[in-house]
């Protein structure tokens, strides 16, 4: 089982970005959180994060017939990109939606999703853990269907 991981903008920036919205840890940090997440369940991981929204449709795409899942945190692109809406209706590939804060609780203008609207499950609030939940249940939602 392949999956694809992606961060959208400033996800990078994790450990310097608003700690207290964000935590401490680093991007590097979350990386290795997930290999090993992956590596305990037997499933292979790959990695990619742009600031582009553009980039990130481009991966989207590029992951039909490549991937059996995605694990997407559109970032900033959750409440304003309908392209990423659109590319995930295009390919298709089952894609659960993780967010480190819980966007439920911050401002106004975080209540929409747009990528969520084409996504099988949505984590957010766990910190690092949303990923291996998101791992966690892509590998069950997977195996069953």
């Amino acid at each position: 089982m392949k999956l694809l991981v992606m961060n959208g903008p400033n996800i990078n920036m994790l450990g310097i970005r608003e700690p207290g919205v964000y935590g401490s840890q680093t991007y590097a940090d979350l990386l290795a959180f997930i290999q090993k997440s992956a590596d305990e369940e037997g499933v292979e991981v790959s990695f990619f994060q742009s600031n582009h929204e553009g980039a990130l449709v481009d991966e989207i795409q590029a992951a039909y017939g490549v991937y059996d899942g995605i694990i997407l945190n559109p970032a900033a692109y959750t409440h304003t990109s309908v392209a990423i809406l659109d590319a995930l209706k295009a390919v298709a590939i089952p894609t659960v939606e993780v967010h480190i804060s819980d966007v439920k609780q911050r401002e106004d203008f975080r209540q929409i999703s747009y990528a969520g609207k084409a996504c099988v499950k949505t984590y957010m609030g766990l910190g690092f853990e949303g990923y291996r939940q998101a791992l966690l249940f892509l590998k069950q939602y997977l195996t069953q269907k």
